[in-house]
């Protein structure tokens, strides 16, 4: 809870520090206009020399300084960095003006204004980065910053892969030369970004109850690993390595119980920030956290689940022969040859953590693991030749059970239900209430 304290009481800072870097714009401005009038001629005009020594030095000054804003993490109390198609090496992409416009900071190489539906072609160059714009001779910079004129604007972006794709975005972005790839940070707000999360990782078309869940849920994630990436310039990344961001949403559903659940977050009993994990399907029971990452967290516990039974990944069923799973076996360390095939059987009533066969025992999260299996919570049966496995639920099954959830929705629980259905023993509150009682309680420390 002391790094959230710090991320929050930072977050505060930052209406000052936009305050400062406008003083000090204006003040640029104010010196710029001062020394024009002291240097210009009877008929106005002034040195040439002098006014472009001038312009260049205050330009250096200014995207200094728009740089030290963007590339330094200080979390703001409404905008987070995501390095997007951060699964991906692009070597160009394509930045079209959707709405509004925006102006593009090129690193020793200029400043551009750009309107709507206006494109630019960056692309990797050596250690460097190469634009191409219509109407401008191509040129070479070493990083350049793409600046919306207000908080409505949005792009979109192609990136040149072997499977081109097409997404839009809210707010900024920088482009940074890296190895064989060009960097892609977006600096978006932060309620814009966990309504593209609940897209991306919820689906569009379902109970507002259940989008409300997500959003809490994803909102959680952010905070707590606000700076997974701090050493990297950036907060967090767009794939399952943190929470899968495919870009802004238009979906009013989704953007109104993002918006309803405005700054909540979902606490464990000591007041900190919980692994909001979750998954698609749990087959009827979660499992205790302890059995996928060997760490018991005590809201994080096995309990039966009665609303995904009838579910779309509710069941599956794989079939290996004899001989391909005796020899899965073998590799795994099985050395008595289980002539017994009876000894290949197992049963999971309720969800276990491992499977025994001859002289080993393997973890089921590690079978999953090995086979890719949909889930670990599966029976194995042998009939004839075949080893059959049959399985319930999909994913590692900790935390939230995504279709479980969309059905309690469905029968008219609301978001706070779910997730204390789910999650043991937590708290629902909003972000800053949640320091205002640590700190209320650390007075009587």
């Amino acid at each position: 809870m002391k790094k959230l304290c710090v991320i929050i009481r930072k977050e505060r800072l930052n209406e000052l520090f936009t305050m400062c870097f406008y003083i000090l714009t204006k003040t640029f401005y104010t010196r710029l206009r001062n020394i024009h009038y002291f240097f210009s001629d009877k008929d106005g005009s002034y040195s040439d020399r002098c006014c472009k020594d001038l312009s260049l030095r205050t330009a250096r000054i200014f995207f200094l300084l728009v740089n030290i804003i963007f590339l330094f993490p200080t979390p703001s109390g409404a905008h987070v960095k995501i390095r997007i198609f951060a699964g991906q090496v692009p070597s160009s992409v394509l930045f079209t003006v959707r709405e509004g416009g925006y102006f593009m900071n090129c690193f020793s190489g200029g400043t551009y204004s750009l309107l709507t539906s206006e494109s630019v072609l960056i692309a990797k160059h050596g250690k460097r980065i190469a634009v191409k714009k219509n109407g401008l001779s191509s040129f070479v910079c070493d990083s350049v910053l793409f600046s919306g004129v207000d908080e409505h604007a949005v792009f979109m972006l192609r990136v040149n892969t072997n499977n081109p794709v097409r997404q839009c975005y809210a707010g900024d972005l920088l482009c940074i030369p890296d190895l064989k790839t060009v960097v892609l940070v977006n600096m978006t707000d932060i309620e814009s970004y966990i309504a593209g999360v609940v897209q991306a990782e919820g689906g569009p078309g379902k109970h507002a109850e259940y989008l409300k869940t997500q959003a809490v849920i994803a909102r959680t994630y952010l905070y707590k690993y606000f700076n997974k990436h701090h050493t990297d310039r950036y907060n967090l990344c767009d794939n399952t390595h943190c929470q899968v961001f495919n870009g802004i949403t238009g979906d009013t559903a989704i953007i109104a119980s993002v918006e309803k659940t405005r700054g909540r977050v979902i606490l464990a009993p000591d007041s900190t920030l919980i692994i909001s994990a979750f998954h698609s399907n749990c087959g009827g029971e979660t499992s205790p956290s302890g059995y996928v990452w060997l760490t018991d967290v005590i809201y994080l516990k096995g309990i039966k689940d009665p609303w995904c039974a009838s579910s779309r990944n509710a069941q599956w069923r794989k079939s290996y022969s004899t001989e391909e799973w005796t020899s899965y076996l073998r590799k795994s360390g099985e050395t008595t040859g289980l002539e017994n095939i009876s000894q290949m059987t197992c049963s999971q009533e309720n969800r276990g953590y491992e499977y025994t066969a001859g002289n080993i025992s393997l973890p089921f999260v590690k079978i999953r693991d090995d086979l890719g299996l949909r889930s670990a919570f599966f029976s194995i049966i042998v009939e004839n030749d075949s080893v059959i496995l049959v399985g319930r639920g999909y994913g590692h099954g900790v935390g939230l059970c995504q279709e479980g959830a969309m059905e309690m929705a469905k029968r008219g629980y609301d978001y706070r239900e779910i997730i204390d259905f789910y999650y043991t023993g937590v708290i629902i509150a909003d972000i800053v209430e949640a320091i205002q009682r640590e700190e209320a309680d650390n007075q009587y420390l």
